[in-house]
């Protein structure tokens, strides 16, 4: 895994320095470029996702090591709401913040309508669509008090078709 985020920053400038972020989607591809940045900017980050445990092992150390800053990890399910909001009160219990949250998580599974197996429908709405509404939900009470927040939605152009 050789994921490299192009951040162009000033030397020595760490805008994020003390801040906390949350990147679902992020032990892979385009989250885990987005989670690098974040921690090149000088923020703590918390991993998400799916994928061989030692290939997430690496990609959080290398954070650590390359970025000087904390960096977790959460297998959180992206379907449930439960599972979600454990993800962010543990962020808040681990680090007394969370003050930027980027819903990155989605799938894809592409058929004729008529074709299209309901579970696959069912997963696709909880992830790509309810799994941002239940992070932001449960991270904005803690953004409010703390008088900071960012939060951040990305969607696929999947989601045009």
């Amino acid at each position: 895994m050789n994921i490299q985020a192009p951040l162009r920053l000033e030397q020595g400038s760490r805008p994020l320095e003390g801040r906390v972020s949350l990147v679902t989607g992020s032990t892979s591809g385009i989250g885990l470029g987005i989670a690098r940045a974040l921690a090149a900017a000088g923020s703590a980050v918390v991993l998400n996702g799916f994928g061989k445990p030692e290939d997430i092992a690496e990609a959080q150390a290398r954070i650590v090591s390359e970025f000087n800053v904390k960096a977790r990890y959460s297998p959180a399910d992206m379907s449930k709401a439960a599972p979600i909001a454990e993800m962010i009160a543990t962020t808040l219990d681990g680090f007394g913040r969370l003050d930027v949250l980027v819903n990155n998580a989605g799938i894809q599974h592409v058929a004729p309508i008529e074709q299209f197996p309901i579970e696959k429908w069912d997963a696709i709405l909880a992830i790509n669509l309810s799994s941002a509404f239940h992070t932001s939900r449960a991270a904005i009470p803690a953004m409010r008090k703390s008088g900071y927040g960012r939060i951040i939605n990305i969607a696929s152009a999947h989601g045009l078709v």
